[in-house]
C-alpha cells in the first residue's frame, strides 16, 4: 500500500552535452525512496526534438517484477487557450 509516491526524472548526460532531446525515464519511489515503479517515455526522435513539451507520447509505468501496469498516452494537440476544444490531455 503506497499513501504517498515521489518521481525522479533520470537526467541524460548525452541531452545535456548536446541539447537533444532524449526519451523521459523516471523512477517512481515511495516515501522511504525505494523504487516501486520505473516509467519511460516512448516517442521517436524526430517528434521529441520539433514539437517540445507540446510533442505526443505513450508512457509506459513497470513495477519491479518488469510488469507493465499502467499506460498514458497523449496525443498530439494545440496548446494554445485560443482553441479549448484542441488542449492537451492525457
Amino acid at each position: 500500500q503506497i499513501d504517498q509516491i515521489l518521481i525522479h526524472q533520470q537526467i541524460e548526460l548525452l541531452e545535456i552535452l548536446t541539447g537533444f532531446e532524449t526519451n523521459n525515464k523516471y523512477e517512481i519511489k515511495n516515501t522511504l525512496g525505494q523504487r516501486v515503479y520505473f516509467a519511460a517515455e516512448d516517442t521517436d526522435c524526430c517528434t521529441r526534438n520539433c514539437c517540445g513539451p507540446s510533442r505526443p507520447f505513450t508512457i509506459r509505468i513497470i513495477d519491479n517484477l518488469g510488469h507493465e501496469v499502467i499506460t498514458l498516452q497523449r496525443p498530439l494537440r494545440c496548446s494554445s487557450c485560443c482553441f479549448p476544444c484542441c488542449l492537451q490531455e492525457v
